[in-house]
């Protein structure tokens, strides 16, 4: 650094002269506190006072309690990344410092315990901290500092990312350390997120090879005291797709995502800890911060499939490629995923009046209770007032990373940049509605034949809604098809399939058992909409949905 006068960063607004010494040689800075290092090569550095800055934005921040990545794929490094692409301010406790690169880890150096200390009560004692996400903890000391810094200096939340193994299959803590994490660092926690190994090694090495047993295993840590538990089940064997069990102790959700087929996988788990963190800061509940961390890190991976960085098996992916920020929102659309299909919520303006609500609550509800994707159907409404109405929910959604389509009409979703259409056999055909919306737009269409189906694939439509499956007061002389109609639709269909009418709790299993690996969801409207909460009925819905859905892999 040379011996030049820099302004120091944390001195108070006194004349007190500072001292600055070796990291191994820590004596207390300020009176009456634990002990603060500043470290440099120089012996002559003077600082200087700064004027005390009086915050005018208050800004969402997480601390990020975890080891740094030499690579930059995972750790602290990924934290940072997340929390800036979701509009969050990070800070960061660093435990270790690793070398490691996209083959493995090679080395692995604890920062000491007292550093870790001092680095706690710096962020803690002078910054607004609203989650902490912890990560690599490697010692049982560190777990024993950090539960006593976040006594001394209580935060909002604390998320916890139990990480011991590397995604290369590298150890990154000692056994001893599941002990400590069991007794004293879950108890505090309001949401552990384990994967397989990590979750089986907190309960003592139990196998987890099914979705029974993710359930099981969510159950029992919450039994160890945190409020929430998220088994991450992505490296379950084929043929799942990247199924997760969130538990808040009375209630199982069975959250799935689409397998993207990458190497750039890397830092996922911190990922998702750290998005997770970021919503929670943002003021999510746990349900909505869990579902946006999924989709975020769903959208980063399929946005990074193709980026070659390094050699190794275990590529980074980009939390940054060509996602467009929004600090507004905690997440961000992408392309169309077949996993957007799984609970599949049709407004209906007639209900909301019935109900007393507006449209606005009605989407902001059922988004809240885990609907993948709203189509917005208006037939009430002049253009003008269904573009505009079209606009403030296309807000809402993305704000959430839902996809909205709208409703047969395809000048109301270019008026409104909405993410697509749906059509019917009466409406405008696909190849038409494709060529005014272009390539990047999402397309579906209603189809209640084979011959349909193959139609709406050469039509260039993304999905088919197939229906209706059951009777239903939703819409006039719709011809009932059934369950057989509803497979046979689905063995001919080349494109996804939405499952539609007459859709409820009670008979959603017959619905996805059929054994169609292509029917990927239900759509429903009087079973989310014509009752008196939304949201409870839309929670009901999904886990009934996935629960169904995960019986049948």
């Amino acid at each position: 650094m040379g011996n030049t006068e820099v302004e120091s960063p944390i001195l108070q607004a006194t004349s007190k002269s500072v001292t600055w010494i070796p990291i191994d040689e820590m004596i207390p800075i300020v009176p009456g506190r634990s002990p603060l290092v500043l470290c440099t090569n120089s012996s002559s550095i003077r600082p200087t006072t700064m004027a005390m800055c009086t915050p005018t934005h208050r800004v969402p921040h997480v601390l990020s309690v975890a080891g740094s990545d030499s690579g930059a794929g995972a750790g602290i490094q990924a934290d940072l990344k997340a929390c800036a692409a979701l509009g969050v301010y990070c800070s960061t406790v660093v435990t270790a410092v690793t070398a490691q690169n996209t083959v493995g880890v090679q080395g692995i150096h604890p920062v000491p315990e007292t550093f870790v200390a001092a680095q706690l009560r710096s962020v803690l004692s002078d910054m607004q901290v609203d989650v902490v996400k912890t990560g690599m903890i490697p010692s049982i000391g560190m777990v024993k500092i950090l539960c006593q810094s976040l006594q001394e200096f209580p935060v909002r939340a604390l998320v916890v990312d139990p990480v011991m193994v590397s995604t290369s299959g590298d150890v990154l803590a000692d056994s001893s350390i599941v002990s400590v994490l069991r007794n004293d660092l879950l108890p505090v926690a309001d949401i552990v997120t384990p994967n397989l190994k990590e979750a089986s090694a907190l309960l003592g090495g139990v196998p987890l090879e099914t979705i029974a047993h993710l359930r099981s295993a969510a159950k029992s840590i919450h039994d160890l005291g945190p409020r929430y538990v998220l088994v991450k089940g992505g490296d379950l064997p084929a043929p799942f797709d990247a199924l997760d069990v969130f538990f808040d102790g009375q209630v199982y959700h069975e959250l799935l995502a689409s397998r993207i087929e990458t190497r750039n996988t890397h830092g996922t788990g911190c990922t998702l800890a750290s998005s997770i963190a970021a919503g929670l800061a943002k003021g999510l509940s746990m349900f909505e911060a869990v579902q946006v961390a999924k989709r975020f890190v769903e959208s980063a991976l399929h946005y990074s499939k193709d980026i070659s960085i390094g050699s190794g098996a275990q590529g980074p992916f980009d939390h940054l490629l060509k996602l467009k920020q929004n600090t507004k929102s905690c997440t961000l659309r992408r392309g169309f995923e077949k996993s957007d299909l799984l609970l599949y919520a049709i407004t209906d303006s007639r209900m909301n009046k019935k109900w007393g609500r507006s449209m606005i609550e009605a989407v902001k509800a059922s988004i809240k209770g885990g609907a993948t994707i709203i189509q917005l159907r208006e037939k009430e409404v002049e253009t003008r007032e269904f573009v505009e109405l079209a606009l403030v929910c296309k807000e809402i959604c993305h704000s959430k990373g839902v996809p909205l389509i709208i409703n047969d009409r395809v000048d109301v979703a270019l008026a409104s940049n909405a993410d697509g259409v749906h059509v019917g056999q009466s409406d405008m055909q696909a190849r038409t509605v494709r060529a005014l919306l272009g390539p990047d737009k999402i397309i579906g269409v209603s189809c209640k034949t084979e011959e349909q189906a193959l139609q709406a694939w050469n039509d260039g439509a993304d999905y088919i809604g197939c229906g209706g499956v059951f009777p239903t007061s939703t819409k006039e002389k719709n011809r009932t098809i059934g369950l057989d109609g509803l497979k046979a639709v689905c063995l001919a269909s080349k494109l996804p399939v939405v499952a539609i009418g007459g859709i409820c709790a009670d008979n959603v299993a017959s619905v996805m058992e059929i054994g169609a690996a292509n029917l990927r969801g239900v759509a429903v409207v009087s079973a989310l909409f014509d009752c008196d909460c939304i949201f409870s009925e839309t929670m009901k819905m999904y886990s009934a949905v996935t629960h169904g859905l995960s019986r049948t892999k």
